[in-house]
């Protein structure tokens, strides 16, 4: 059976977008300043690579589309007020993103701040909320959620990004390197296939397989940031190139050199694509979107 990745992708993200547009569609209970600087980052164009996985990870796992949706929105609320944290002053000083200017550069330091706290806590108000699920999904909810808020948090991406504040000027190693993707990117990639797991109840053998592959793709995906940071154009990047060696961030590149983490790009994508064959024919848009990280140009 033939399948193109392409169509796929473009399917997908028009239906979340379409979704995250009736999360966003009434802002008469938010302050006027605040629903214009989520709205900016929220709507900046992205990949909505995390949404789209989830939905891939719903179809491998049986779960419906309404149900992966409401998951799939608040994992784009929290990774783009991931984005517009990530970019302050206080932590990577970045003046673009996505090709246009950062949100504390739009709206100022004070307004970003509170926009990403609003994105974060709207995500889990969303996620929670009983009414976006069939009765039957009521029981699984809970834990759900609790991942996500694991996931999200200091186990994971907050705590990630704290090691890759603090490792900043510091001699690079494998280990810790390998320590900060995963938690910082991997933990809510991971989230974004494991969730629809949960959430759908399948046996713990098809939990571990979604979770192998989603901790290796979620890997694959933060070395190939490293390698086009390093070596990517800024135009393409939509981001200044070249930011991390002048952080002296602790990258895959610094740690065991550009080939190295090219080679390590396809181990991580191979693993991940042999951890999906529990789920057969169904996992094969998982299997593409692996592949399509691992080849990506920006």
């Amino acid at each position: 059976m033939s399948f193109s990745l392409k169509s796929y992708l473009e399917q997908k993200r028009f239906v979340v977008d379409r979704a995250l547009r009736q999360v966003f569609k009434d802002g008469s209970d938010c302050p006027k300043a605040l629903w214009g600087s989520m709205k900016y980052s929220l709507f900046a164009g992205g990949k909505r690579l995390r949404p789209v996985l989830c939905l891939a990870s719903a179809e491998a796992v049986g779960l419906p589309q309404k149900e992966a949706l409401r998951i799939a929105c608040a994992l784009e609320l929290i990774h783009t007020y991931s984005l517009i944290h990530d970019d302050l002053p206080a932590l990577d000083n970045d003046d673009y993103r996505r090709g246009r200017k950062t949100n504390h550069k739009v709206f100022g330091e004070a307004m970003a701040i509170l926009a990403g706290d609003g994105l974060l806590t709207y995500a889990f108000e969303w996620v929670s909320n009983p009414a976006g699920y069939g009765a039957k999904y009521h029981k699984k909810l809970p834990q759900a959620v609790h991942e996500l808020g694991h996931y999200a948090g200091y186990p994971g991406m907050v705590g990630g990004q704290v090691d890759d504040v603090l490792a900043e000027r510091q001699k690079p190693t494998l280990s810790k390197v390998l320590s900060i993707h995963r938690r910082k990117t991997g933990a809510l990639l991971l989230s974004s296939v494991r969730l629809p797991a949960v959430l759908a109840g399948v046996p713990r053998p098809k939990l571990k397989a979604m979770t192998d592959f989603g901790w290796a793709a979620g890997l694959a995906f933060q070395v190939v940031d490293d390698i086009l940071n390093e070596t990517g154009d800024s135009k393409a990047l939509g981001k200044k190139a070249g930011s991390d060696r002048e952080r002296g961030k602790m990258t895959y590149p610094s740690a065991i050199g550009l080939e190295k983490s090219k080679r390590e790009v396809a181990r991580f994508t191979q693993k991940a694509v042999a951890a999906l064959k529990p789920f057969g024919v169904k996992a094969r848009p998982l299997a593409e979107l692996a592949n399509y990280m691992a080849g990506r140009t920006n």
